[in-house]
């Protein structure tokens, strides 16, 4: 019998060192958080792990700042361009002001970083910027590899050609052994080496690091073709001084939207749904011009989508809350002070000569790709 007990009080002390050394384990596990984060401790009784308590991401730090820092272009005409003041506009800017009206209630509360293609994901990743809108292509390899969260498609574009009217060159098969203009560090780049590479035409790329730079060159005669995603190539060409001529040929897919750094699922569900509200507000036939009118809406979708009151079958009246960590109003703060999608495509885009109808980027209705998800 003594020999019984000494056993079982061996197990159970080892037992014991077992659950110690588990838990003290698992505390620095527990005291990781995403950058941007800030954790608080709070004090245990004697001979207790200290806990760490997560108080909030990317939300949390743009709420605070009170202005979202927004990483974009400066160089190209309808997406992303400043003017001799200083002043950003373009349609990617202005997604950049849809975010800030729906989490600060303020569009114009935002700071914008204008960076190059190959500063992109290095300045995401190191928490300068809350996020990226900057013509930014989704790929698999960038989602996997960028530590980039890839939201919804604000535009479907595809990688084309452009050369001088002149130039004797009207379709790919005539580019053989031709210089290219091309910008680094971009998938504009890879799709050219893989697609002409695979169809055996010889060329010579010409790489710049941006616009700036790229599109004097051309003019200039430096190389015979530019390549770019075609809405570029459009807006370019619209501000140009020489004549130009677009090839026939879209050689990819090249979806662009916002993008986050991975490891904040609410930060990235807040930039989703502001973004996606622009398509649902069009959808609705609600603008900028109208949306006070749809407040005392009889359909109760219309009235959750902009937060007012929603009776139910008691009669009880109350907003509806959709738990994403935003206003309920956000979205009237969108429309109000930026616009639906409609409106930001046609006052941004419709300068350079790109048109909704008939595009991928119109409405599902009306043939095109733009659908999002119930807000409901």
């Amino acid at each position: 019998m003594k020999n019984t007990n000494k056993l079982l009080r061996l197990l159970a002390l080892l037992l014991s060192i077992t659950m110690i050394a588990a838990a003290c384990g698992g505390s620095d596990d527990a005291g990781e958080t995403a950058e941007g984060e800030t954790t608080e401790e709070t004090e245990g009784t004697e001979g207790e792990e200290t806990v760490e308590v997560t108080q909030g991401g990317t939300l949390a730090k743009v709420t605070s700042a009170g202005t979202l820092e927004c990483g974009g272009n400066d160089t190209l005409p309808g997406f992303g361009i400043v003017d001799a003041d200083g002043a950003f506009s373009g349609f990617d800017i202005d997604f950049c002001k849809v975010i800030a009206a729906a989490v600060l209630g303020d569009s114009e509360a935002v700071n914008v970083t204008p960076l190059v293609a190959a500063q992109r994901f290095p300045t995401l990743q190191s928490g300068d910027i809350d996020v990226l809108i900057r013509n930014t292509t989704f790929t698999a390899s960038r989602d996997g590899s960028e530590q980039a969260n890839f939201l919804h498609t604000t535009f479907f574009d595809g990688q084309g050609f452009m050369v001088n009217a002149d130039s004797g060159i009207s379709s790919l098969a005539d580019v053989s052994d031709a210089s290219i203009c091309v910008l680094t560090g971009t998938t504009t780049l890879l799709n050219l080496n893989a697609v002409l590479g695979d169809m055996g035409i010889p060329f010579t790329p010409v790489e710049f690091e941006s616009n700036d730079e790229l599109n004097p060159a051309f003019q200039a005669g430096q190389c015979e073709v530019w390549t770019s995603d075609a809405s570029q190539l459009a807006a370019f060409a619209a501000n140009m001084d020489i004549d130009t001529a677009i090839l026939p040929e879209i050689i990819s897919k090249e979806p662009l939207g916002p993008v986050v750094a991975d490891g904040d699922t609410e930060w990235a569900q807040v930039v989703n749904w502001a973004t996606m509200a622009t398509i649902q507000a069009w959808e609705y036939g609600i603008d900028s011009s109208n949306v006070d009118s749809f407040l005392d809406s009889e359909d109760s979708g219309i009235r959750r989508f902009l937060g007012q009151p929603i009776e139910d079958a008691d009669g009880n009246s109350a907003v509806a809350e959709v738990g994403l960590g935003l206003p309920t109003d956000f979205a009237y703060n969108i429309i109000s002070q930026v616009g639906n999608y409609e409106e930001i495509f046609n006052r941004n885009l419709g300068p350079i000569g790109l048109t909704l109808a008939g595009s991928p980027n119109d409405l599902w209705t009306n043939g095109g790709l733009q659908y999002v998800p119930p807000f409901r």
